[in-house]
């Protein structure tokens, strides 16, 4: 049960919202915390109620700032957007993260990774994954009643909430959403975009070559169609010279017959 403590005793407390330490203890622990925070930020952009967060201090007991975890990456389903900088639960209708990812480094304790082990077993989180990017390996474990079972099976797991897709190969840890998209760096999915606009940049430029070439063979048929019609017009115009000729002639009784 979270714990609750009557208003009174809550205007001196303070909730930090940082402790001074490093978001990752290397490049590598780094890329991937932001490769996944990122790409749910964008796979939950249109989704009004779901937050996503990295680094953010999570504290659910009111009244104890003590009880505190900064998980690198949480993600919590029915509540809004915005900014936040600390995710008191009590002032987020009591709902705890359901998912939650941390990015294992060489500094990491066996005690360190226990302690958040219970911590989000505690406190609620339904899903909790930790990648070991040195050593490639992931491990999950998913919320049996009040407590967490180990994911046997992870490779290929599908999130239960997330709805995506774990995929390890022989050198790393590919991530997929429900669409088949896989999850990029920042970096990637820059080059990603570039690749895009200049494949849009193409195709304007074939449409427009296409656009060019139908315009200059409607010029060509117009021209051909005006130089038909003058040449139309030119016998139209002999025909009526030549009418108007032999109505001349007949009124003076001079016989087309005689003419040579």
């Amino acid at each position: 049960m979270v714990q609750q403590i009557t208003p009174e005793t809550t205007d001196t407390i303070i909730y930090p919202e940082s402790d001074g330490q490093p978001m990752a203890d290397n490049t590598e622990q780094f890329t991937w915390i932001v490769k996944i925070k990122e790409n749910l930020e964008i796979l939950f952009a249109n989704q009004a109620d779901v937050f996503v967060a990295g680094d953010l201090f999570w504290y659910p007991v009111q009244g104890n700032p003590n009880i505190k975890q900064a998980p690198d990456t949480l993600v919590v389903f029915g509540r809004p957007k915005g900014k936040r900088g600390s995710y008191l639960q009590w002032e987020e209708d009591n709902i705890p993260p359901q998912v939650v990812f941390e990015i294992l480094s060489p500094g990491n304790t066996l005690k360190e990774m226990t302690k958040k082990l219970q911590f989000y077993e505690r406190y609620g989180v339904e899903e909790y994954y930790i990648y070991d990017p040195e050593k490639n390996d992931l491990n999950g474990l998913l919320r049996s009643g009040n407590s967490f079972e180990v994911i046997e099976e992870i490779d290929g797991w599908v999130s239960p909430r997330l709805k995506i897709r774990f995929q390890l190969t022989a050198d790393t840890l590919e991530i997929f959403s429900e669409s088949g998209q896989k999850f990029l760096t920042p970096v990637e999915l820059d080059q990603l975009r570039q690749q895009e606009r200049q494949r849009a940049e193409q195709e304007y430029q074939r449409a427009e070559q296409e656009r060019q070439r139908a315009e200059q063979e409607y010029q060509r048929a117009e021209t051909e169609r005006q130089a038909k019609e003058a040449a139309l017009q030119e016998l139209a115009q002999q025909r009526d010279r030549y009418q108007e000729l032999l109505a001349k002639l007949q009124a003076k009784n001079i016989s087309t017959d005689t003419l040579s």
